[in-house]
């Protein structure tokens, strides 16, 4: 089979496209026959050997797929060859067949396309758990919907959250560091938007809300963005650590939490989906059903053949990409 391979960490025109040997599943796994790999920002991170899972060289990279069950392991009964799945993990999704553990495997809904399957799962995932679960998001405080505060708004999962955050009732406001991107911010259901890089962050949140500050803060940035958003907290505010796309991870005065009654609060959907399987099945669900009944959809900026993975991750690194970056064997 033919896979994008990282035989050594480093940048993307590192990775290499390789014919290797079919994998054969081991007890718990299941083997796909891979037909579409949607790439997410810890894969830029994963191949320069910064993130949290540092998969064995060499490896394909590659966090989520979709495609179609060719054999299963030992042990696992809960899909079965020839069944259409959704499947994710730190690597292995750049591939004409990928390896995943079975508890990470999951059916696709009748009627929805691999691409569709490959670019909702992790983002709206991520997303629903950090607003739902840890965010305690609800369309009502007092007698006001809830305000939520999206940064790096026009990226896979920042869009997700945008989406999510209109359905679930919030007043959503979007940040992000172009006009275009936030063109695509309001066809999402943004109310307020912001340019973080033409406009004061502060400023411009004071003037949103009326001072009041903002009820939930969504954060896949960190950087500098990271402590000018908490000062704009309002009283019990939530802060969502979901992840430091803006390269430094900050370090934050506790003050500001003890100030505000606030909550720093992390988000790890990953482990998530392991330490609490069933709240996460149940999430998803409700992710399919709103998928399949048109209410969220992945904002797809570009398809990508398997030869062309160095550069879609490339134009990830670059900010090039709105939205979902989809590669489709």
């Amino acid at each position: 089979m033919k896979a994008i391979l990282c035989k050594a960490f480093g940048l993307p025109d590192t990775l290499t496209l390789e014919d290797i040997a079919s994998p054969v599943p081991g007890p718990g796994e299941v083997l796909t026959q891979v037909k579409a790999c949607s790439l997410n920002f810890p894969d830029t991170l994963t191949i320069r050997n910064m993130y949290q899972f540092k998969p064995a060289l060499p490896f394909s990279p590659g966090s989520e797929s979709s495609g179609i069950v060719t054999a299963v392991g030992a042990g696992v009964t809960h899909v079965k060859p020839g069944d259409r799945v959704f499947t994710f993990g730190s690597h292995g999704g750049l591939a004409e067949e990928r390896i995943s553990d079975a508890r990470a495997t999951i059916r696709l809904p009748d009627g929805m396309d691999f691409i569709t399957g490959a670019s909702t799962m992790y983002a709206y995932g991520t997303s629903y758990h950090a607003l739902k679960d840890r965010g305690q998001l609800t369309a009502n405080s007092g007698s006001e919907p809830e305000t939520l505060l999206v940064l790096g708004a026009a990226g896979g999962v920042g869009l997700a959250a945008v989406e999510l955050g209109k359905l679930m009732g919030a007043t959503v406001i979007a940040a992000a560091s172009t006009a275009e991107k936030l063109a695509v911010c309001q066809q999402k259901g943004a109310t307020h938007l912001i340019n973080y890089t033409t406009e004061d962050l502060r400023e411009r949140l004071k003037e949103i809300t009326q001072g009041k500050g903002v009820d939930v803060i969504y954060d896949p940035v960190g950087d500098q963005w990271a402590e000018p958003a908490i000062r704009s907290l309002a009283w019990r505010g939530r802060y969502l650590v979901v992840g430091f796309a803006g390269g430094e991870i900050p370090k934050i005065p506790l003050n500001l939490a003890l100030l505000k009654g606030s909550s720093i609060v992390g988000v790890f959907w990953g482990a998530f989906t392991q330490k609490e399987a069933d709240l996460s099945q149940k999430n998803m669900q409700q992710i399919a059903t709103w998928a399949m009944q048109g209410k969220i959809s992945p904002y797809i900026s570009k398809h990508y053949s398997l030869a062309e993975a160095p550069q879609a991750l490339t134009d990830m690194m670059e900010r090039r990409v709105v939205g979902k970056a989809v590669v489709v064997l």
